[in-house]
């Protein structure tokens, strides 16, 4: 297995390769992709088996657009044939991952100790990105437990920079501000959400959190921006409450890869020496340039399970103007959605994340639950089940109904519930992650 070449800018984690011409990241990029091949080739029992079913001889895939006579690989697959992606010798393995299950069961990831480097190299490049720097303090309120990928990787990447970490784990408001008082870390790493939730903690009391030594927040997992980069509801919101520096980042296990903001806001940026990016149609073929499609990725670099067009799920755009922090580099929109989770409510086209962005800037809304049904006639019924914090629901319905129609065009349904039941809901002994949407469609 090749190791990562070290295009890098001395002390900044600022790779060359992401400063080059179009021409020349494509360049770079088919020579690691044929690198990848042979890889593949030679280890993984899932892609040999493709190669010789499809007749493919990878000898001839020589350029990016060549791709496109290999087959996608799906999360199915990685389910179905988990272990026959494995690159490596058991012994070899040094960290067991899973994936969260947001779409389906969880899949086991096997990383190596050059997996792990691998991984730390790219949060490196990616806080350095926002603006990040030896010396500084990020506290992390994320877990680093329950198999879960992202607080390995942010905590292997800010050391691996110079910079230090604390490990506060996710939730809990009063130990976050109790650790900012006593540590007093320059940044924050967090879900955007939470952070209004600090913020309502501290307002209650007393805090002065406007004047604590926060200055940034790295974000994962929700988007902070519409899909024209300016912020969103809940990132205006975070905003106008603690004008904080606020840098949207877009990840996932299975590409082991970061896409992160730099100070420009435009986009995450992809970091070419890690990872193929395609955007593909419905039928699986390349969308024109400036059209949305299905995220579809080849890691490079990885040698425990390397993936080869893998389709995330997720909708998103490229915008490939130079960007105003001199990288050259293709950015990624902010994600629209899941592509299995798209919703046609009255004839407009949504998202649960566009459900989610209203709610989150509703102050009585404590929680909330979005299930989707199919109905009698064979559409899409939405309902929103609410926890809040105020006991007049006639007000509150009409108010909420007015929020969505201006923001979504269209209005769900509303109906009410505990905040502890809510609160039972979203967060199983089972998940890492809240579970906000329920899809109970056919």
């Amino acid at each position: 297995m090749h190791t990562l070449r070290p295009y890098i800018i001395i002390n900044m984690f600022k790779p060359e390769i992401e400063f080059q011409p179009r021409e020349v990241i494509k360049a770079f990029q088919e020579e690691k992709l044929r690198e990848n091949l042979q890889y593949l080739k030679a280890h993984s029992k899932f892609y040999q088996n493709l190669f010789s079913k499809n007749h493919i001889d990878i000898s001839k895939i020589k350029t990016l657009e060549d791709l496109q006579h290999i087959p996608v690989t799906t999360k199915e697959d990685l389910q179905l044939h988990n272990e026959d992606f494995f690159c490596v010798e058991k012994s070899k393995i040094a960290d067991y991952i899973t994936t969260s299950g947001t779409l389906s069961d969880p899949t086991t990831f096997a990383m190596t100790q050059h997996d792990l480097d691998r991984l730390a190299y790219n949060e490196a490049i990616s806080f350095t990105c926002a603006q990040g720097h030896p010396g500084e303090i990020y506290q992390l309120m994320t877990t680093i437990d329950k198999r879960f990928m992202a607080g390995l990787a942010y905590f292997l990447g800010i050391v691996k920079m110079g910079a230090s970490v604390i490990r506060v784990g996710n939730g809990i408001p009063e130990l976050q501000w109790d650790t900012i008082r006593r540590m007093k870390p320059d940044a924050i790493i967090c879900v955007p959400s939470f952070i209004l939730k600090i913020i309502q903690y501290a307002e209650k009391n007393g805090i002065d959190y406007r004047n604590s030594s926060i200055k940034k927040a790295v974000c994962i997992g929700e988007n902070l921006r519409n899909q024209d980069f300016s912020l969103n509801l809940l990132g205006a919101r975070i905003k106008e409450k603690w004008d904080i520096d606020l840098y949207s980042t877009y990840a996932s296990t299975e590409m082991g890869t970061t896409f992160c903001e730099c100070e420009a806001g435009k986009g995450g940026h992809h970091h070419p020496e890690l990872i193929i990016c395609e955007l593909l149609d419905e039928n699986d073929n390349p969308a024109a340039e400036g059209e949305i499609g299905e995220l579809t990725v080849t890691t490079l670099g990885v040698e425990g399970m390397p993936l080869l067009r893998f389709k995330t799920g997720d909708i998103a755009q490229f915008h490939y103007e130079p960007c105003s922090c001199g990288r050259t580099t293709m950015r990624i929109s902010p994600i629209i959605g899941r592509k299995n989770q798209m919703i046609k409510l009255k004839g407009t086209t949504l998202y649960p994340a566009t459900i989610f962005d209203v709610l989150d800037n509703v102050e009585y809304v404590e929680n909330y639950i979005v299930e989707v049904n199919s109905n009698e006639i064979g559409t899409d019924s939405v309902t929103v089940i609410v926890g809040c914090n105020r006991t007049d629901e006639e007000e509150m319905t009409k108010d909420l109904k007015d929020r969505f129609r201006a923001r979504l065009r269209v209005a769900p349904d509303i109906r009410y519930d505990s905040i502890d039941h809510i609160r039972a809901i979203q967060f199983p002994e089972m998940k890492r992650k809240p579970i906000k949407f329920i899809d109970n469609r056919k």
